[in-house]
């Protein structure tokens, strides 16, 4: 029978048991101090960082040089090649061994390893991306505990299976000659990538430590959202608990509510000795609904369980925190083809983000502020979801607690990209294993939108040729396994364990950029920028009906490259800049790209300034021509947000932290209100995108054409406009040559605003020709600095206008409230500046560039 109480001392005192630090009634041992490392059989034991890898300790002992540095990427390649040896020591007590219960948890391995306790051997690990817990309640000691952990070299290991399986499979990310990666269930970056460098790791990479628990104990609380409406939430609380015994009349107590506002649901259950599943329905009437960036509050309940004895003990408890919502990806046919789009709460989102790859090649070294700073510079870019792509991790349950804070949704690929992967037995169980561990951890996240099956292998399969490199039997067993894979096994595994999450079999979902027939339904990944050597307009036309990857490289700035490069390196195809450009193509492109929109600098510097300008603007394009085709265009997500080393590459924010021209642009171009104008058969055309849940009426549309010297030469207002809620509308449409003489373009811009009740909503600028063709004139610029407590703020003044103007710190990860900006003549503009290290910001001295400095 199941209790209500609502009595505020009950309900207290319950808030206190499940917040208290003996409400587990389990002793956690942390087990990552102590340890030490030795290459295998050499018996050179040194200290050892847990969480870590053989590689951050080797460097932490100067046994490696700084990988990241000039060519060091070669010399730190033997260590993949040999095993590793970890080990340490814990103490227990006699009252530790009298818990009925010990369970170990190594929360990751990477990846081929023995584990061994006190003598005997607990288990052989072989994937990076599951955890791994056993019972040692036999194998434990009072006094000294001994853990031995042997790693296998995960090049070595996997040889014999290479060895007898005929052919090399398409994994071109791979360096090694034999193309190894793909029988091993580790993070396929750290073999190498287009962006990445070849870091193949071993070791202890996530938290590892040993619970003592008596009676029983939580492993898993799910919070199954069946149906979740504004009026009403219909939930199913599933439990899985293990019992050390028979216990007839458990009382346990379900608190729910958000900021501490609890309601209590009570009921008696009998637990069997071992496994025990246990489902309570329960129904929140006017739940408050956790929302998207942009739309509201992401509001998150708390759960918390208590299991109590016959006396009222708690002898077992767990937490969970989530938001109540509705999401589901919307693939309906229609008039085009088929729909893609995310619902969320009963609403059409246009999702606005990039893909996220892993934050550091050298996975222990993100930090949880690491975390914090990303989430916030997606939410301040006004994004709504990331993308977690397929070829690096299943990120660390603060990454999607983040999210959850945030309202920045997660598209979750599983790990496997780029290239076909074995079927056999074995390989599936470690797959469905993976599978199984990583739904169960990550299914109560609000902010999960959707399980991808792979990243681009069926578009490989279809069209990059495999069909010619290999013969017609294999090619069959890549077409059969990619059917067993992603829409047999992962697509059964989420709708048993996760149904009312989305599933797709992978990303593009059908189309591909070359072919315009396949963009009328699925995502799309539009290479036609950098691939097809387009330009950036080809975005206006080459819709898709969702965008999920498409990108253009950029240098990140001289103090990035200053980090792992010298002077004497800085020159576009010097040793060292060729070996932090993975693309084999990417300066040639990027200089070809910037030839067409901007005046190639000669130096070195100028041209790493203007190709950040390039990259930025040229994505904008991009991000607007898919917003302005909303609806039947519903989502825009670039390749790519971060780095895993400092590179050039395709992201919006460097390895240190340090936006991008791109990242501002894409703050700009992802406001809920922004305007967009576009020149088509001669004709101005001005829009508002709004992605904003409430309508607008009398405003007022006002455009003005300027002199880069300040003058106004027209003005014009398109007054009592309207705009629904979650559109976008053109609101002006106006002859070219009756706004400006075409002998004028070269000279002029347009601002436009958009006015409500006398207020600017949005304003923004257009230029009438490519920057290569605009008669720039000389600038200087006026600055006044003040000191302000995080940092410095910044006045800035110009009398004629300054295109693209960046300013720049020698302190990494500053952030600008904005930066490569146009300076408009006459116009008053303050920046303020913030770092961690405010001394040092407020001690150097700032540089400042724009585009007529370059010439």
């Amino acid at each position: 029978m199941v209790k209500r109480c609502f009595w505020l001392l009950f309900i207290l005192c319950s808030i206190t048991n499940l917040y208290a630090k003996e409400v587990h009634q389990v002793v956690k041992v942390d087990l990552t101090k102590n340890w030490q490392f030795s290459q295998a059989n050499k018996n050179e034991w040194k200290t050892a960082s847990v969480p870590g890898t053989v590689h951050q300790d080797l460097i932490s002992h100067n046994a490696l040089p700084n990988p990241f540095w000039g060519l060091n990427e070669d010399k730190i390649q033997w260590v993949e090649n040999f095993d590793w040896e970890y080990k340490t020591t814990f103490t227990l007590s006699s009252e530790d061994l009298a818990y009925g219960g010990a369970e170990i948890f190594f929360e990751g391995l990477d990846t081929y390893a023995d584990v061994y306790l006190n003598g005997g051997l607990l288990f052989k690990a072989d994937n990076m991306f599951v955890g791994y817990k056993k019972d040692v309640h036999s194998l434990l000691r009072e006094g000294e505990n001994r853990i031995h952990v042997y790693f296998h070299s995960p090049i070595n290991y996997v040889l014999p299976q290479w060895a007898s399986n005929g052919f090399d499979y398409p994994a071109d990310n791979d360096h090694h000659e034999k193309k190894l990666s793909i029988f091993t269930r580790k993070a396929p970056y750290s073999y190498g990538w287009d962006w990445g460098i070849r870091m193949a790791t071993s070791g202890i990479w996530r938290p590892v430590y040993l619970s003592l628990y008596d009676v029983a104990k939580v492993d898993d609380f799910f919070i199954d959202q069946k149906s979740i409406s504004s009026t009403k939430a219909e939930l199913n609380i599933e439990l899985e608990i293990n019992s050390l015994e028979d216990i007839d009349d458990a009382r346990l107590e379900l608190l729910y509510g958000v900021d501490k506002d609890f309601e209590i649901l009570v009921q008696t259950i009998s637990l069997e000795k071992g496994f025990n599943k246990i489902n309570l329905p329960l129904e929140i009437d006017n739940p408050k609904l956790w929302m998207p960036n942009g739309w509201g509050n992401p509001t998150l309940y708390d759960f918390g369980l208590n299991l109590k004895n016959k006396e009222g003990e708690i002898f077992a408890s767990k937490n969970v925190r989530t938001g109540l919502r509705s999401i589901r990806l919307v693939q309906d046919p229609d008039s085009y083809g088929n729909t893609f789009y995310f619902e969320v709460n009963g609403e059409a989102m246009f999702a606005k983000g990039g893909n996220y790859i892993p934050d550091d090649a050298l996975l222990p070294n993100i930090t949880s502020e690491r975390y914090q700073t990303l989430f916030k510079d997606m939410k301040d870019a006004n994004m709504n979801m990331v993308r977690v792509w397929g070829g690096g991790t299943y990120e660390d349950d603060l990454f999607y607690q983040l999210a959850d804070e945030n309202g920045i949704l997660v598209w979750q690929d599983f790990m496997f990209g780029c290239t076909t992967y074995p079927h056999d037995p074995v390989f599936l169980k470690r797959v469905e294993e993976e599978a199984v561990y990583n739904i169960k951890r990550l299914r109560n996240y609000a902010s999960l939108a959707l399980w991808c099956g792979n990243n681009e292998i069926l578009e490989g399969i279809k069209y990059w040729g495999w069909n010619k490199r290999f013969s017609a039997d294999v090619y069959k067993q890549m077409e059969q396994g990619y059917d067993i894979l992603f829409y047999d096994l992962l697509a059964n595994l989420v709708s048993k364990y996760d149904k009312n999450r989305s599933y797709v079999h992978g990303s593009p979902f059908s189309a591909n950029w070359g072919r315009p027939e396949s963009w009328k339904s699925g995502d799309s990944h539009n290479w036609g920028i950098w691939y097809g050597r387009k330009p950036f307009e080809s975005l206006d036309t080459e819709l898709a009906r969702f965008m999920s990857e498409f990108g253009f490289q950029s240098f990140p700035e001289m103090k990035t490259i200053s980090t792992f490069a010298e002077p004497k390196d800085y020159q576009l195809e010097s040793d060292v800049m060729n070996a932090h450009q993975k693309s084999s193509v990417g300066n040639e492109l990027i200089e070809a790209s910037m030839n067409r929109y901007y005046k190639v600098p000669k130096e070195f510097e100028d041209f790493v300034y203007v190709g950040l300008v390039l990259q930025g603007h040229g994505m904008r394009h991009g991000f607007e021509a898919h917003r302005r085709n909303k609806p039947y265009c519903m989502g825009t997500l670039y390749w790519q947000l971060n780095d895993s080393w400092p590179v050039v590459s395709w992201s919006s924010i460097d390895y240190y932290g340090n936006w991008k021209a791109m990242h501002y642009q894409a703050k700009r171009a992802f406001a809920p209100l922004a305007l967009n104008a576009i020149v088509e058969d001669n004709e101005l055309l001005i829009y508002l995108l709004s992605d904003q849940l409430e309508a607008y009426n009398t405003l007022t549309l006002e455009y003005e054409v300027y002199d880069f010297y300040g003058k106004r030469l027209s003005k014009e207002e398109v007054k009592d406009l309207s705009i629904t809620a979650n559109t976008s509308k053109l609101l002006e449409r106006v002859e070219l040559a009756n706004l400006i003489n075409s002998s004028m373009q070269d000279k002029t811009f347009l601002n436009m605003k958009i006015k409500h009740q006398g207020r600017v909503l949005v304003e923004d600028q257009y230029f009438f020709k490519y920057t290569k063709d605009l008669d720039l004139p000389k600038a200087q610029i006026s600055s006044k600095v003040k000191r302000i407590p995080e940092g410095i703020e910044l006045t800035l003044k110009t009398r004629v206008l300054i295109k693209d103007l960046f300013i720049e710190t020698p302190i990494q990860g500053a952030r600008f409230s904005d930066n490569f900006f146009d300076l408009l003549p006459g116009v008053v503009k303050k920046i303020k500046i913030t770092s961690r290290d405010v001394e040092g910001l407020q001690n150097e001295k700032l540089k400042f560039t724009h585009i007529r400095d370059t010439y």
